[in-house]
């Protein structure tokens, strides 16, 4: 994820961030596709049968990669991949916690409420040692 996110922002930089973002998705989408054909076992048929609310992943890949991109632009790589990566932790964690989008409920100690506050903490940290 650090290299891509790099990668696409040095690509928005000269195209557009939008462009670099469409192309990145476009180019996705084309190997997806070509990985369906060579190794999917499954089926679409299944989609309309799901909840709708699963259906977002495709549009947040759309807002995933341009936050990634425009993080990476105005902070540095290691402060947008740590904020990235502890805002990922958070989340998942609420998801955890209270057994959202059918994930298995999961005690939620003071353990991990420390342990992500320490990183947390280490971003802060990292990004005072770096000013």
């Amino acid at each position: 994820m650090s290299f891509q996110g790099v990668i696409n922002t040095r690509l928005g930089e000269k195209v557009g961030i939008y462009e670099a973002n469409a192309f990145v998705q476009g180019t996705s989408f084309a190997l997806s596709i070509l990985a369906v054909f060579l190794l999917g076992k499954g089926s679409f048929k299944p989609l309309t049968d799901i909840s709708k609310v699963y259906w977002l992943g495709g549009a947040l890949g759309l807002i995933i990669t341009v936050t990634v991109m425009l993080g990476i632009k105005n902070l540095s790589p290691t402060i947008a991949i740590s904020t990235i990566l502890i805002s990922q932790l958070l989340v998942a964690a609420i998801i955890d916690a209270f057994g959202l989008l059918g994930a298995e409920k999961m005690v939620f100690g003071l353990s991990k409420y420390v342990g992500i506050a320490l990183m947390i903490a280490g971003v802060i940290v990292f990004k005072l040692k770096t000013h």
